[in-house]
């Protein structure tokens, strides 16, 4: 399987793109807005200590304080409070205490409400391990499948590390010689031991490492031997990865490119449509079937549809083929998204077990693809599908996007009856509470309509139980679900102000019914004004030219010019 980098070195941004055979994969963002500091180290200083939560809160010289459970305490703890930990009879107060600074590593970002999450079992990624610098196990990737090869690279770092340090085999390591995995553990050791030395020479809070640039984790985790090109839009970038291959894989630095080309990278390989599909809710399948991705403060729920797609054969088959696509497809979404947290799935209904089983397997599989920690966690009673993703950052969509300052992030807005009647009930509450005898009003065109109703019946009787005269402006640019008190006072001063139109003046003006009780006459509005044109029945949906003949107080009377 080709995988193709593409990287957009953009003003205050930078986007890299993950192809496999073409399709985008994975998506890779820094933005200069929102900093990152996961896989920063920290020289933290502990403000607070509680014991309710077996937690702590760590000044790291930033907004947020960093939040720090007792699981993440383990580097700590002595040989006797390790046995009570493990028993489950520890504090976090037999610790730590306020005031005292220690080394803390950030390992979830800032997201929403909710500050950052650090560890003081550090981590060090490189091109071929993580160095665990306060652990002695080797560990190895599940994707290393041949035990040959497993035990020779296990045998490689313990001769290298001896019981010292520990580390995590990386998949990127398979086949490599001794020399190339010693380099690159030296490298490691070499930056943990410069870590040590700035955090001695520091005074908290400070920070001491700064994780990875995006272009670096690309080279670190990225560029393989599977890599068929990386482009890249900067000179300044490609130079950079030039640099960066001379040292760790120099033998890949020909499949390096420069884009020079006028039309934008991420146009010119389809990816920027592929970005704007990613922030839609609604994601079609080449099927025609369909699936939506909600999020909620809780969890992430995937619905699967069979939209259009009807099958060659029978039901069954239809929507196992529908339910294998999403499965595909919701992966590579988790991936694109960076969704995280607590995900249902809730596939089409599927009577085979078989079935069932196969589009867990294909859905497993996908998952394999994610760098990010994934479990699926099978079937629920309800038919639906459990599975975690770790959450380390905010998401593609969370960083581009914000919550509808209108409906909330609920997706609903008040309808435009529903705004008149909110507005009646105002001015009944406004009638009854003040001393005015006219009110004019400006609101949505579409919530004025409502107001007046056809031919002004509706605003005739407000005034009736009202007992107010009141003029309605509509005004296009107001929000649905805003309006404003123009002026309260008396029937004459706001009958000067409040009308839109006079006697004598010409218009051009779209008729947009038959007026309901001489369906000769069209009924036109400006400003969700209601204007009465003679002889335009027979023109509905047509522009016309009028002139105005009488103005009343909701409505008036116009010919065709």
């Amino acid at each position: 399987m080709s995988i193709q980098i593409i990287i957009n070195s953009g003003i205050r941004e930078k986007r890299a793109a993950i192809l496999r055979d073409g399709h985008l994969e994975d998506l890779l963002l820094e933005q200069d807005i929102h900093e990152q500091i996961a896989g920063n180290v920290y020289r933290g200083k502990v403000k607070d200590v509680l014991p309710g939560m077996q937690a702590a809160f760590v000044d790291i010289g930033l907004e947020r304080n960093a939040f720090l459970h007792i699981n993440d305490l383990y580097p700590l703890l002595d040989k006797e409070q390790e046995k009570l930990w493990q028993e489950n009879r520890l504090s976090v107060q037999e610790i730590i205490r306020p005031g005292q600074e220690i080394m803390v590593q950030i390992i979830k970002e800032s997201i929403g409400s909710k500050g950052p999450k650090a560890s003081c079992k550090i981590s060090i990624p490189g091109r071929y391990f993580v160095l665990l610098p306060y652990d002695n196990k080797i560990n190895i990737s599940r994707k290393i499948l041949a035990t040959e090869e497993r035990d020779r690279l296990k045998k490689i770092s313990r001769d290298l590390l001896g019981d010292k340090y520990g580390v995590i085999i990386r998949t990127n390591a398979m086949d490599r010689g001794s020399g190339e995995l010693k380099k690159d553990l030296d490298y490691l050791i070499h930056i943990w031991d410069t870590i040590q030395e700035d955090y001695q020479a520091s005074k908290a809070p400070a920070l001491i490492y700064t994780h990875a640039d995006l272009i670096m984790q690309l080279v670190r985790d990225y560029v393989s031997l599977d890599l068929e090109k990386l482009v890249v839009d900067s000179e300044k970038d490609y130079e950079y990865i030039i640099n960066l291959l001379e040292r760790v894989a120099p033998d890949l630095k020909s499949r390096i490119f420069l884009y020079e080309r006028e039309i934008p990278i991420f146009v010119n390989y389809n990816i920027e449509k592929e970005l704007a599909r990613a922030l839609n809710r609604k994601v079609w399948l080449n099927s025609g079937g369909y699936i939506i991705i909600d999020k909620t403060e809780a969890l992430v729920s995937i619905d699967v549809n069979t939209g259009k797609y009807t099958g060659k054969k029978n039901l069954q088959e239809t929507v196992f083929r529908t339910n294998l696509e999403a499965a595909k497809e919701i992966a590579r979404q988790l991936r694109i998204r960076d969704i995280g947290g607590i995900i249902i799935i809730d596939f089409i209904d599927m009577a085979l077990k078989e079935h069932q089983e196969k589009v867990l397997e294909v859905l497993q599989e996908e998952l394999k693809k994610d760098k990010t920690k994934t479990a699926l966690l099978g079937l629920t009673k309800l038919g639906l599908v459990e599975m975690t993703r770790k959450k380390v950052r905010e998401g593609f969509g969370e960083l581009i996007q914000r919550e509808c300052p209108y409906c909330q992030g609920s997706g609903m807005v008040i309808s435009e009856s529903g705004m008149a009647l909110k507005i009646i009930r105002e001015i009944s509450d406004l009638a009854v509470k003040e001393n005015f005898s006219a009110i004019l009003l400006e609101v949505h065109p579409k919530v004025a309509a409502v107001l007046i109703g056809t031919g002004g019946e509706k605003l005739k009787e407000l005034e009736e139980r009202t007992g107010l005269d009141i003029y309605i402006s509509g005004n296009d640019e107001l929000h649905l679900e805003t309006y404003n008190i123009i002026n309260k006072g008396s029937k004459k001063e706001l009958a000067r102000l409040a009308l839109p139109v006079q006697e004598g003046e010409e218009y051009i003006v779209l008729i947009e019914e038959k007026q309901i009780n001489n369906t000769s006459a069209g009924i036109a509005r400006i400003s969700g004004y209601i204007i009465i044109v003679e002889e335009a029945g027979s023109l509905v949906e047509q522009e016309v030219k009028i002139i105005i003949r009488d103005v009343y107080r909701t409505f008036a009377r116009a010919e065709l010019v």
